[in-house]
């Protein structure tokens, strides 16, 4: 039985977005997925996965397809329960791209051209789409869509929460209450995974030497561990500055163990402790996806379950904003 999202007065609504560029990684899973997973008992939830972000580069529509169910497969296998925290395909809701022109006829071009993804990405020449420019306000229709109180931000995503919530303030202040403005929250977890290989760079989906896949097999994960990038200072120590590497290990280890090096003495016996761990936090979560994968049906009626207990909420906002700005309902 489907179970609708509501409204009470003085909830905590979060919502927690991942976009299917890629496999999940590591990083996704310490910084966003586990914080999630642990905020189920006491925040009312929602896992967005925001596919139609995946269109403002070039891509591989199966690609996008295949990687959508296999991050709700993934979510699944780590622990989020779709009886409390919806996972959700941005798509399969469609009031997400009616309040995002909406949201467009509020928002100034200058506000667009300043986000920082759009200026270095367009910086690198080659065909630009109107998308990539527009996706910012997208992303605050996303927040604003489902009255969300509390979106999870990292340093590199300050800029679009601060946009989703100048637009929630401007939008209400010309057409009268419409949006709640969300606060920004840092996670509990205060993981910021860096890439092993390039320990000054973020964590992330692309290909590359430096990722933790969550579905990666032993062998892959211990070989990436073993060509992390250390220094010559031949001390196991954390110093952001001067060895990003090796604190990017120990801070790995504190995340998945809650404790630090056992051995301090030994750039060869971090890696290892940083392999087990990471293997004892991984393999239940690949025997639960290779479970899952084997009825993707079932995957797919998670999400369309997801679609409907959150859908009541998104139409009772597109209603009132298309009132508020003039439109008949």
């Amino acid at each position: 039985m489907t179970t609708t999202v509501t409204d009470a007065p003085g909830r905590t609504r979060r919502l927690t977005g991942f976009q299917p560029t890629g496999r999940l990684h590591l990083g996704n899973l310490l910084g966003a997925l586990r914080p999630l997973i642990r905020a189920q008992d006491t925040t009312e939830s929602i896992a967005l996965i925001a596919d139609l972000h995946a269109m403002t580069m070039e891509h591989d529509p199966a690609s996008v397809r295949r990687f959508t169910l296999e991050q709700a497969t993934v979510m699944l296998a780590a622990g989020v329960d779709p009886e409390r925290t919806p996972i959700v395909v941005q798509s399969q809701v469609r009031e997400h791209t009616e309040l995002h022109y909406l949201l467009e006829c509020v928002a100034a071009h200058g506000e667009a051209t300043r986000m920082i993804q759009f200026k270095e990405k367009s910086a690198a020449g080659g065909p630009i789409r109107l998308s990539l420019l527009t996706y910012p306000v997208l992303m605050a229709a996303d927040i604003l869509l489902y009255d969300t109180t509390q979106v999870p931000v990292g340093e590199d995503q300050n800029q679009h929460l601060e946009l989703a919530r100048t637009l929630a303030t401007r939008f209400n202040t010309k057409y009268g209450p419409t949006f709640t403005v969300p606060e920004g929250v840092r996670p509990d977890s205060a993981a910021r995974v860096m890439d092993l290989a390039e320990p000054t760079m973020k964590m992330g989906k692309s290909l590359g030497t430096g990722q933790i896949g969550l579905l990666d097999p032993p062998e892959v994960i211990r070989r990436t561990i073993a060509r992390a990038a250390t220094d010559q200072a031949g001390r196991v120590r954390r110093d952001r500055e001067n060895q990003p590497g090796v604190t990017n290990l120990i801070d790995i280890l504190a995340e998945t163990t809650g404790r630090p090096p056992s051995d301090p003495t030994s750039y060869a016996a971090l890696k290892r402790e940083v392999g087990d761990a990471i293997e004892a936090l991984l393999a239940p979560l690949r025997a639960r996806h290779a479970e899952l994968a084997k009825n993707p049906d079932f995957v797919r009626r998670v999400l369309a379950d997801g679609a409907e207990k959150v859908r009541p909420i998104a139409a009772a906002t597109v209603r009132r904003a298309r009132a508020g700005i003039g439109l008949l309902n």
